[in-house]
């Protein structure tokens, strides 16, 4: 399994915005999802949004609903993740990952490796 990329983290004040990018290319033809997931210090890892190839989103995470999307490039099978009005809480690890299915925030059946993660610092 190989991990996928992520990039566009950074550290923000409360409120501002941030698009983070998932470079799924190598899955483009994997049926499934690709999903956010996030980790906070001290905290489990949850799910924060999943799409499938047709564009359909699989789920938001109820604390983002709102203020975060997600979209494909189908051409190029990036995934971002764009964030507005960002909160203290949203202070994470993110991670994407290619699953079988995103359903109810998990990775089922994941296709790729967990890779490094991107960085989400968001100050008061």
């Amino acid at each position: 399994k190989v991990p996928l990329e992520e990039t566009g983290g950074g550290s923000v004040q409360a409120g501002e915005s941030l698009r983070l990018s998932c470079a799924a290319s190598m899955y483009r033809d994997t049926p499934g999802c690709i999903g956010w997931f996030r980790q906070a210090p001290g905290k489990e890892r949850e799910g924060v949004a999943g799409i499938y190839p047709s564009g359909a989103t699989s789920y938001y995470v109820d604390s983002v609903k709102g203020r975060f999307t997600i979209s494909r490039d189908k051409a190029t099978n990036t995934v971002y993740l764009d964030m507005s009005s960002l909160a203290l809480e949203d202070t994470a690890l993110y991670y994407c990952m290619a699953c079988a299915s995103c359903a109810g925030g998990d990775c089922i059946s994941p296709r790729s490796a967990w890779g490094k993660g991107t960085q989400v610092s968001v100050d008061s």
